[in-house]
């Protein structure tokens, strides 16, 4: 019995000892063969060497352009925590790092519109590198006045203006008042009164896509001798002074049924096209307009004719140009009409309506 207990004991002893030294020999045989697999970055400044694109990570870039995805090499970068352009940073969710590259988003706008340094600050320091980062060409959305004599002071709005270099209408150079990133002021000069203006930055030239200017009025502060209001189930004020674009009046429309038209009609002989491309007026939206569509018909022919959207937001000028090229190239016109065709009941207020 006791020699028993004794014999279990010591089995129980000798197989806990086996284990023991197992475990001790396993311990030690990792210890020795263990391979660190976790990324080990160097605890140095970060350094900037060139900046690539995504489709050429090879070909070292000289500039890029505003919102472009890059990829920043150089050394020291895997701990990166910020990326700057200029000092606009870009949020954490547009970039990441390894040792040796950033791939990042740059920002859609930065302060200058060539020259945009780039920082890289990782856990270890910050690297600056001189870089071209380029505004996208200028865009011009509109203009206002559409139209005016010399020395009428045009504000032009859109987008990519700084460091705007010249503003021209046609071929001639326009004095800049002044000028934002989203804004430029010019003034007409004395030999041109008509054209398209031409924008240019460091990035490029870009050109209006509606005309300035009228070759034709029709109706600028007054009807022109020969023309007269023949307006039917609507109400037009020529002599309005309220939403004035330029001058002292505007036409102070309502349509007071659906359907109605706003219609202009020369006495004979009618107008002659010769010369001219485009319809133009400006039009500014009342009274819940917004959305609400206007049919353009020249002659009294509802076979071919332009319909327009109002824009939605009320309360500003819009320059409307239709191309004749797409109401039937009329050889001559004897009446222009606004016609409302929503079949609803509103009010807007048109001004400079003429030829291009």
């Amino acid at each position: 019995m006791y020699t028993y207990t004794i014999n279990k004991s010591l089995k129980q002893f000798t197989l806990g000892c086996i284990v023991f030294c197992s475990l001790l020999f396993l311990v030690s045989c990792k210890k020795e063969n263990y391979v660190d697999y976790t990324t080990k970055f160097t605890e140095l400044p970060p350094s900037i060497t060139s900046v690539t694109d995504l489709n050429n990570r090879d070909l070292a870039l000289s500039s890029v352009v505003y919102g472009d995805w890059i990829i920043i090499k150089g050394q020291n970068l895997g701990t990166t925590v910020k990326v700057e352009f200029s000092n606009v940073a870009t949020p954490d969710s547009l970039f990441s790092a390894d040792d040796t590259t950033v791939t990042v988003k740059i920002p859609s706008n930065l302060p200058d519109p060539v020259n945009n340094p780039i920082t890289v600050t990782t856990k270890y320091g910050k690297a600056v590198y001189n870089f071209k980062i380029l505004q996208p060409a200028p865009v011009i959305t509109s203009f206002t006045p559409g139209a005016g004599g010399v020395g009428t002071e045009v504000t032009l709005s859109g987008d990519y203006f700084l460091g705007v270099t010249s503003v021209k209408l046609n071929t001639t150079n326009l004095t800049i008042v002044s000028s934002s990133k989203n804004q430029i002021k010019v003034t007409i000069p004395a030999t041109i009164t008509g054209g398209y203006f031409f924008v240019t930055t460091p990035s490029g030239t870009t050109k209006a896509t509606i005309s300035y200017g009228l070759g034709y009025v029709i109706y600028n502060d007054a009807l022109t001798t020969g023309w007269s209001n023949t307006s039917y189930s609507t109400t037009a004020a020529l002599t309005n002074t309220l939403n004035v674009l330029r001058g002292t009046n505007s036409i102070k429309t309502n349509y007071t049924a659906g359907f109605g038209g706003f219609r202009l009609t020369k006495a004979v002989p009618a107008i002659s096209t010769a010369g001219y491309s485009a319809i133009k007026f400006s039009v500014y939206g009342s009274t819940n307009s917004g959305g609400f569509k206007i049919r353009v018909i020249l002659n009294g022919s509802s076979t071919v004719t332009y319909t327009l959207t109002l824009p939605t937001t009320l309360g500003v000028w819009t320059q409307v140009e239709v191309p004749l090229s797409i109401i039937g190239n009329p050889a001559t016109i004897s009446s222009i009409e606004l016609k409302e065709f929503s079949g609803k009941i509103f009010e807007v207020f048109f001004d400079d309506i003429g030829l291009f």
